[in-house]
């Protein structure tokens, strides 16, 4: 029986169980895993990796979500189009400089091959939802084109339609041209011009016909199929060390024991960062410092982010942020919605008092790439905006100790299972750098 076999087969329910003397938090089911053709995976690691999916072939998939920097990118706000380099390192390229950095931080990608990742995004813009059209609920509607074949596949779709991320500015490129045009998933429009650069690759035209099944098409949606069974192998992350003593093949050391009593208990994390992979899927509001752009419409000119409302337009969603999943996360620094903290002590002392790490918060805390001009505490000196932060806040005070935020980090340590499988390529088909 294979490691994975064996993980899916661990189903701990019963509290009443003991690990190094103590209980055994109630998970719940073992999450359910589809392992994917390897040759699939194989494929989709080249497009992953491969800069010919952005508008001026010059960024891709890996520039923000990259293994070096736990499958994000290692800076608060990323610089997508415009950009030059990889993590810290990327700064602005002098002669394409960046519109503005992107609103917010680079998720990490660990897991997201599991059933219970049916949620996307920062705010839950792309979701499973039965009743529309295809199954998922993104912000095309009606438009959506069929084919994609999870919500894993589906968000792909939204980073080379940024101008921002990866289409390019505006008339740069075959791509953005079509973007700022609304020609999206209609027939002709940027989903299908990229599938036809990839196309035209003779690797990738070969590789394609291979793999794809009966039901597949070759446009965009196959390519988007690909890298999702990509990332479902590469980075399914569930062979750390509190996955092993929950199986009963290890124990935990003992801060790291005392940290998920602390987890599982007074402290309360587990009140949203439940289950295997620490999340409830929710979101919440926990009045994290607004740093950055905001999430804004071109025609806005506010710097808010107003979270989750801006997907379902009620205002008790107001500033509410997904729970991110708490699998390798010593990993994927900086933290929060727009990594407003480098580090995991700031985050933790920030659930601890929500209005006051608001309250007192300082740029420092940040690590964002140098940007002339960028205009990034415009919400932190709007007292109007802090209140309305603070207010929607769902998280009362709670006192730790310094001695047990830090078993609290050795427990997040403890989720660690930097889990690597095809790598980095070397090459890809397109002959374009690749990032490493």
């Amino acid at each position: 029986m294979t490691r994975w076999a064996q993980s899916l087969s661990a189903v701990l329910l019963l509290a009443s169980a003991s690990v190094a003397g103590a209980d055994i938090p109630n998970l719940g089911p073992a999450p359910v895993f589809t392992e994917p053709d390897i040759e699939r995976a194989a494929l989709g690691q080249l497009l992953f990796y491969d800069p010919i999916l952005s508008g001026n072939r010059n960024i891709s998939c890996a520039s923000c979500h990259h293994p070096r920097f736990g499958t994000s990118d290692g800076v608060s706000l990323s610089l997508g189009e415009g950009g030059i380099g990889l993590g810290p390192d990327r700064h602005p390229d002098p002669a394409n400089l960046p519109e503005q950095r992107l609103p917010r931080n680079a998720p990490a990608l660990w897991n997201l091959g599991a059933s219970e990742f049916t949620v996307m995004f920062h705010d839950g813009r792309l979701e499973v939802a039965s009743q529309e059209p295809n199954g998922i609920r993104t912000p095309l509607g009606e438009d959506m084109t069929a084919g994609f074949d999870s919500v894993l596949s589906a968000q792909s779709m939204f980073p080379v339609l940024s101008a921002d991320e990866m289409a390019g500015h505006y008339s740069e490129n075959e791509i953005s041209r079509s973007v700022r045009l609304g020609l999206l998933s209609q027939q002709g429009g940027a989903w299908d011009q990229l599938a036809a650069r990839v196309q035209a690759i003779p690797a990738y035209a070969d590789g394609l016909q291979m793999v794809r099944r009966v039901e597949e098409s070759d446009g965009f949606p196959l390519i988007s199929n690909l890298i999702a069974d990509f990332i479902r192998f590469e980075w399914r992350a569930d062979n750390s060390a509190f996955d092993r003593a929950m199986r009963g093949d290890g124990v935990l050391d003992p801060a790291a024991q005392r940290g998920m009593e602390l987890f599982y208990g007074k402290a309360g994390c587990a009140e949203c960062h439940s289950g295997w992979f620490q999340t409830d899927h929710a979101f919440h509001a926990i009045a994290m410092p607004q740093i950055g752009p905001g999430k804004s419409a071109r025609f806005e000119s506010h710097a808010r982010d107003e979270g989750r409302m801006r997907v379902t337009g009620d205002a008790a969603d107001a500033y509410a942020f997904r729970t991110p999943s708490l699998r390798n996360v010593t990993l994927t620094a900086p933290y929060g919605h727009n990594g407003a903290y480098t580090d995991l002590d700031s985050v933790i002392r920030h659930h601890l008092d929500p209005v006051a790490a608001l309250e007192s918060y300082r740029m420092e805390q940040a690590l964002l790439p140098a940007l002339k001009d960028a205009k990034d505490t415009s919400a932190l000196h709007d007292p109007q905006e802090l209140a309305r932060i603070a207010a929607a806040s769902d998280l009362a005070p709670l006192a730790l100790g310094d001695a047990e935020i830090a078993d609290l980090i050795a427990f997040l340590g403890a989720l660690t299972d930097d889990a690597r499988r095809l790598g980095v390529p070397e090459t890809v088909p397109s002959g374009l750098p690749v990032d490493r």
